[in-house]
């Protein structure tokens, strides 16, 4: 479905000097790698989460992809079309929801948007219907539907985003912080839309993501990038029990204004050990159970 070969991406960054009249001048610039060498295929059907930090190259590598930003190096084929000569034609079996940009029309009704998108990707009337009136049930946002996308918070846009996104039946969704804004439930709620979408329409899953709960519900190959290079490319499953092999549980007991935490082994019989000895012995009001930050995983490939 999607392969990567040898793709780079160079930016200049400018080199401030000492004085103002060389930097307005002759201004120095160096080379800067968002992206080095990267390679890496993805099979239709697959969820696969891309880790890394803010800087590493995830916008970037999204961007190429799509056909959104050209690359110095490359070769990306998506279906093996190139995204640098064929965006138009990725775009109509491809689907993006981006945490921070939106693809709704602002200053108008919610469903003035999705006219939009039933028209460019020229969806038939019914199953245009049938699909809208599924998600949104689903999430259970009916009574915004004519609402002025400016009017929403961020996290009932966040759920309209994701609606958006699946109308026209894409068979490959890229997902870049897909869950920012989104309560509990709603975030139960979307795990289980995408799901049920991947298993029904053989649908391609690119997760870019900060919370391990989107990671582990939503994917079973994880990609881990920092710096413009790959450092793990393998199954989720073994990256957590290598590199996230402990959990938080946060408490807050009553009368306290302070939280306290414990670290506990990632294994479910020492967390319910700990939560059963924590409620028998202190007066507990509050209590969440927490994985070890990304960042954390991240830093320990550096060790």
């Amino acid at each position: 479905m999607l392969i990567v070969k040898n793709v780079e991406k160079i930016f200049k960054k400018r080199i401030k000097a000492w004085s103002w009249l060389e930097n307005l001048f002759v201004p120095k610039h160096e080379d800067f790698h968002a992206l080095k060498s990267i390679n890496f295929e993805i099979d239709q059907w697959e969820k696969v989460a891309f880790i890394w930090p803010n800087g590493a190259g995830k916008s970037t590598t999204i961007k190429a992809i799509l056909g959104i930003l050209h690359y110095d190096k490359w070769e990306i084929k998506v279906r093996d079309m190139d995204p640098k000569k064929q965006r138009k034609e990725i775009s109509k079996f491809t689907a993006s929801v981006f945490g921070q940009r939106s693809q709704l029309l602002y200053h108008l009704p919610l469903m003035d948007s999705f006219n939009f998108f039933r028209i460019i990707y020229d969806i038939p009337q019914d199953i245009f219907e049938k699909r809208l009136d599924r998600f949104v049930k689903r999430f259970g946002i009916d009574e915004f539907i004519n609402q002025p996308v400016r009017k929403l918070s961020l996290g009932q846009r966040m759920k309209w985003e994701i609606v958006a996104s699946l109308l026209h039946s894409p068979k490959a969704i890229f997902l870049d912080e897909p869950t920012v804004g989104l309560d509990i439930i709603a975030k139960k709620v979307l795990y289980e839309i995408l799901n049920e979408i991947h298993k029904e329409e053989n649908i391609t899953i690119f997760l870019t993501s900060h919370d391990l709960k989107d990671v582990e519900n939503l994917c079973d190959r994880a990609v881990v990038i920092n710096r413009g290079e790959i450092l793990y490319d393998g199954q989720i499953e073994n990256l957590i029990k290598k590199y996230a092999n402990k959990k938080f549980i946060s408490y807050k007991e009553k009368w306290s204004l302070e939280r306290n935490d414990i670290e506990v082994p990632n294994e479910a019989k020492f967390v319910e050990m700990a939560i059963k000895e924590l409620y028998e012995k202190k007066e507990i009001e509050d209590l969440e159970i927490q994985n070890v930050p990304l960042e954390e995983i991240i830093e320990q490939f550096y060790k």
